[in-house]
């Protein structure tokens, strides 16, 4: 016979053998561990499917290389021995020889056999022995290495019926060995005598396991079963944690995941704590065609609400509970809504308890509807403020039975396409309606008098923005940027209340406010460059006529209360925070931007300047029902000096200061120096926050407070860290926490103490956090 036709005979045969060659991927289970305690959270290990999951294509080409390719017609054996390299439809297979018996329908691929799918998966073995349609087969010291970084290994495997693959005496990890000893154990990996994999059921069920540790036993697991490396999500219990709080006690938490299908499925957890009983939680989440909701509902029945301080809330309540839900749907490409809305029996029990997502001490259920369309943008919404108080509703400073409800707020942006003599046109509208039950006041005695600083008022009050601005930006041959622009601004609002307030001038139950603007900015950006660095200057000038802001101080203000300028807001148009104060008169803003990098790796950007009234009514020496826009620094005809500067290098360091300083004597009146180093081995940063007292506010003291936190690496995945935040006014460490992690690319650890106390208070809360992760198996532990 000569060598063509054997080459020819020979891949007629090897073809079957070619078509499987991941050898079928068969016996890869190298992503085993996907639990299904993890299918909640986390998908698949490999990238593709295992065993019977596997599809070749049909047409795709064979190559077949070896050193010497022998015929027996008396056996009817092919055998390709010497370096044989066998590639097909993105597969290679290497091995020293590769023999198919026509007889027995099975190949054996011999010596250092090594298979890289086109995955990426690597599965080396001493000895392969299957039949030619791959439904059953043996394979000898088998190692299988995932793109996902993670190993299996076993002494032997079997394949049955097609769909059952048994791993004997296996073992599995996802640490890497060490490089410098290979011999030396992994920090931790799975042992058992039996790993039985079934492709229908799609299954791995652990036999006779262990869990080890640095070579040593830690404990047995004598059957488990997780889902197989294809099943994104199978029903299965989750990993539990641990939480500890004071008046909660010590509690675990278990849960169970139930896949009711693919586009819909339950979890279900539940807390046994050691002072109050059991918390139980259900969350049902569905996958529709355009969109995805879940509703959650938590409860329990407290078995020692004497935990809790009597005069809180958390002590008044026996059963309590929360129902909440969130969703997000696509109506076209165009249009979407959803809501994220919460109900509970009392305003603190997702706080107390720490429910994931709702702990925080304020929420915001929202509903929402927003479109955009080219130059369109709409934006719908409709908002109920809670804040989570340990406060009782009676208490003069409980605050969450005073928040509102808005119903609704609506913004609508809309851009000119094309030019408008030369420059771009924009029309911004805002339309907002409040309803609130009760008014949030409180009153602070200015100089010996008692005043009413009205934060919302009892009934409802709305108002409709709309605001048309043109702008036009011209370069000179001499570099200066100019900038005209022109603004006409009108609102239409109307109040029904019938509360009345002590020292309060008259409330305009309707009013309509015209405002127009004529604006110009200049800017002169000057580039100095040198061997060293490159520097730029860049002085600034605004000015803005506009009339006098109508109604100052005479209308609510829900959405401008918080008002800090600084160096941020020095060159905004309008420096107030929402729609319902305006800023009004002619007023100029003057500063000087700086930004320099240099060949060393450093940077450094800053900007100072300061504003002038220059005629008309200043709005911020206007004081309305929330005093906002006193102490300011913009309430007098010359502002207060702001200014901010920043450094940094490419080796982690980095350094910021920001303040407002007097404008008669530079002294500081607000101010915040910061300091950070990021780099490898360690991590630091200081912050130290500085205002001056605010009588108008309720503040007759100075506010002063330093953060300070760490984290240093030793012994490569060894870390120390810390943070404090220490109130300096009322002398009180408000939190601290300290603790120890060690982490690495299979595992990571770490514990925390944190205490926290309210300012000027004796009480202290303790708590201890942990969590240990397995990557790929899971994690244990709680949140700190």
């Amino acid at each position: 016979m000569g060598l063509s036709s054997s080459r020819t005979t020979v891949s007629e045969y090897l073809s079957r053998l070619a078509r499987g060659t991941a050898l079928a991927c068969i016996f890869s289970t190298s992503a085993i561990i996907s639990l299904s305690s993890m299918a909640y959270s986390q998908e698949g290990l490999a990238s593709g499917e295992f065993g019977s999951q596997y599809q070749s294509n049909p047409d795709a080409k064979m190559l077949l290389q070896a050193d010497n390719l022998i015929v027996d017609r008396d056996q009817n054996t092919v055998t390709a021995a010497g370096n044989v390299q066998i590639e097909y439809d993105g597969n290679r297979l290497v091995a020293r020889q590769v023999v198919y018996n026509q007889k027995t329908k099975r190949m054996v691929a011999k010596g250092n056999v090594e298979i890289v799918e086109k995955d990426g998966n690597r599965i080396y073995s001493d000895e392969m022995d299957v039949t030619d349609d791959f439904r059953d087969g043996f394979v000898n010291g088998l190692r299988v290495e995932t793109v996902d970084d993670t190993r299996f290994a076993a002494e032997s495997a079997e394949r049955s019926l097609g769909e059952i693959t048994t791993f004997n005496n296996g073992v599995y990890t996802a640490c890497r060995a060490c490089a410098t000893d290979p011999n030396k154990p992994v920090l931790w990996q799975v042992k058992a005598k039996k790993i039985i994999w079934n492709g229908t059921k799609k299954t791995v069920r652990f036999e006779g396991g262990r869990f080890e540790m640095f070579g040593k036993s830690l404990f047995a697991l004598p059957a488990f079963e997780i889902a197989d490396p294809s099943t994104k999500r199978k029903s299965g219990f989750l990993f539990p944690s641990f939480m500890y709080k004071d008046e909660l006690g010590f509690g675990v938490r278990g849960g169970y995941f139930w896949n009711l299908a693919p586009n819909y499925d339950i979890t279900t957890y539940g807390t046994a704590l050691s002072k109050q009983g059991f918390l139980s939680e259900t969350e049902w989440r569905h996958r529709l065609e355009n969109g995805t909701y879940n509703i959650r509902v938590a409860g329990i029945y407290q078995a020692n609400p004497g935990q809790f301080s009597s005069d809180k809330v958390d002590a008044q309540e026996r059963m309590r509970a929360m129902v909440s839900s969130k969703g997000d749907f696509k109506i076209n490409p165009r249009w979407s809504f959803g809501w994220d809305v919460i109900a509970q029996t009392d305003k603190n029990f997702s706080r107390t308890y720490k429910l994931s997502g709702y702990g925080s001490e304020t929420l915001t259920s929202n509903v929402y509807l927003r479109g955009i369309s080219g130059r369109n943008h709409l934006d719908i919404n409709l908002y109920k403020f809670k804040v989570q108080e340990d406060v009782l509703n009676g208490s003069p400073n409980a605050v969450d039975t005073k928040q509102p409800w808005v119903l609704p707020s609506i913004d609508y942006l809309y851009t000119v396409p094309g030019s408008v003599y030369g420059g771009e046109l924009t029309i911004t509208s805002n339309l907002q309606g409040i309803y609130r039950e009760t008014s949030d006041v409180f009153q602070l005695n200015n100089n010996g008098n008692m005043r009413d600083f009205i934060r919302g008022m009892k009934g409802t009050s709305a108002r409709l923005t709309t605001e048309a601005e043109w702008k036009r930006t011209f370069i000179t041959e001499q570099g200066l940027v100019i900038t005209p622009l022109f603004a006409l601004r009108g609102d239409a609002i109307g109040i029904s209340s019938n509360d009345k307030f002590n020292t309060v001038d008259e409330i305009r139950s309707q009013a309509f406010r015209g405002m127009a603007t004529a604006g110009l900015e200049v800017r002169w950006p000057i580039l100095f460059s040198t061997t060293s660095m490159t520097q730029i200057l860049e002085p600034t000038a605004q000015i803005f006529v506009r009339n006098d802001e109508p109604y100052a101080g005479r209308l609510p203000n829900e959405d401008a209360q918080s008002f800090v300028f600084d160096a941020t807001s020095l060159f905004q148009r309008d420096k107030f925070s929402g729609y319902d104060r305006v800023e009004g008169g002619t007023r100029a803003n003057l500063g000087l931007r700086y930004s320099g990098n240099m060949n060393n790796g450093w940077s450094i950007h800053g900007l100072a300047g300061q504003s002038f009234q220059l005629g008309g009514l200043n709005s911020f020496a206007e004081s309305d029902f929330v005093g906002a826009g006193a102490d300011s620094g913009l309430e007098g005809k010359r502002s207060d000096y702001v200014a901010m500067l920043g450094m940094s290098n490419n080796s982690g360091l980095a350094f910021a200061a920001r303040g407002r300083f007097d404008k008669d004597n530079l002294a500081v009146k607000r101010g915040e120096v910061e300091a950070s180093h990021s780099g490898q081995i360690v991590q630091a940063s200081v912050k130290y926050a500085y205002i001056t007292k605010q009588p108008d506010y309720g503040y007759a003291e100075n506010r002063q407070e330093i953060s300070l936190s760490g984290s240093t690496r030793f012994k490569e995945n060894w870390r120390v860290f810390g943070s404090g935040t220490y109130d300096i006014v009322s002398d009180t460490l408000v939190r601290a926490q300290s603790g120890l992690a060690y982490d690495d690319e299979c595992f990571t650890y770490s514990m925390a103490y944190i205490q926290t106390r309210s300012p000027g208070q004796d009480k202290i809360s303790h708590s201890v956090g942990f969590n240990i992760s397995f990557r790929t198996l899971g994690e244990v532990g709680n949140s700190f």
